[in-house]
């Protein structure tokens, strides 16, 4: 399992509609995604910043998201972030939910 770890500065009282932005167009767009495996963001109340992990079956997905669906999800945050994000990428080495994934599989 693969990782990529985006962190994120939103503009000042934008949380709400980042959050409401993510389930609405960024979820979807990730679940039609090809080893696409699970999302996950965090923010801090009253802070700027998010952290968003997205978990991918192989680097080879998590590869293909980057140039095929990563720069729409960049448009349609656009209005909400504050420069660009950093991302980092990385291989799973312990999660519960690639233990799951294995006993389902």
């Amino acid at each position: 399992m693969f990782a990529r770890n985006v962190s994120l500065r939103l503009k000042p009282n934008t949380l709400s509609e980042f959050t409401r932005i993510f389930e609405k167009e960024v979820i979807p767009m990730l679940r039609k995604q090809r080893g696409f495996r699970d999302e996950i963001a965090f923010a801090v109340p009253g802070r700027l910043d998010v952290v968003a992990i997205s978990l991918w079956d192989t680097k080879e997905y998590a590869e293909a998201y980057k140039t095929a669906g990563y720069p729409e999800v960049l448009k349609i945050l656009n209005k909400v972030l504050d420069g660009t994000p950093k991302v980092q990428v990385s291989d799973v080495i312990s999660s519960t939910i690639h233990k799951l994934a294995a006993v389902a599989a």
